[in-house]
């Protein structure tokens, strides 16, 4: 005659916990997706033009300036590196302002 062997109570309440946990973390994921289905890889491509346009243009506006200063007022230093060193310095101050912006929109929403 055959044995059947039955699972302890314990070990039926630890797999069913863990079934339980694993259908929440999809159900959330799924709820995520829903709320997020708008961005697409494009989305997060437009993220990477945004940085780029917000450090390329400060670096633009700070190389003209300088140009115009170096046309306009001759002198033995050269403003359009000094102000392209600025312009890059904004730039980036600028690009960690919209990192950490959308940073904290994600983690708010998670």
């Amino acid at each position: 005659m055959v044995e059947i062997r039955r699972t302890s109570k314990s070990r039926r309440k630890q797999v069913a916990d863990h079934f339980a946990e694993k259908v929440a973390q999809r159900e959330a994921l799924r709820i995520k997706g829903l709320k997020h289905k708008d961005e697409t890889v494009w989305f997060g491509l437009g993220m990477f033009g945004i940085i780029g346009w917000a450090v390329a243009i400060p670096t633009l506006i700070g190389v003209a300036i300088g140009l115009w200063i170096d046309r306009t007022w001759p002198s033995q230093y050269s403003w359009a590196l000094m102000c392209l060193v600025a312009g890059v310095i904004v730039g980036c101050i600028n690009a960690a302002y919209w990192v950490r912006r959308i940073r904290s929109r994600i983690v708010e929403e998670e």
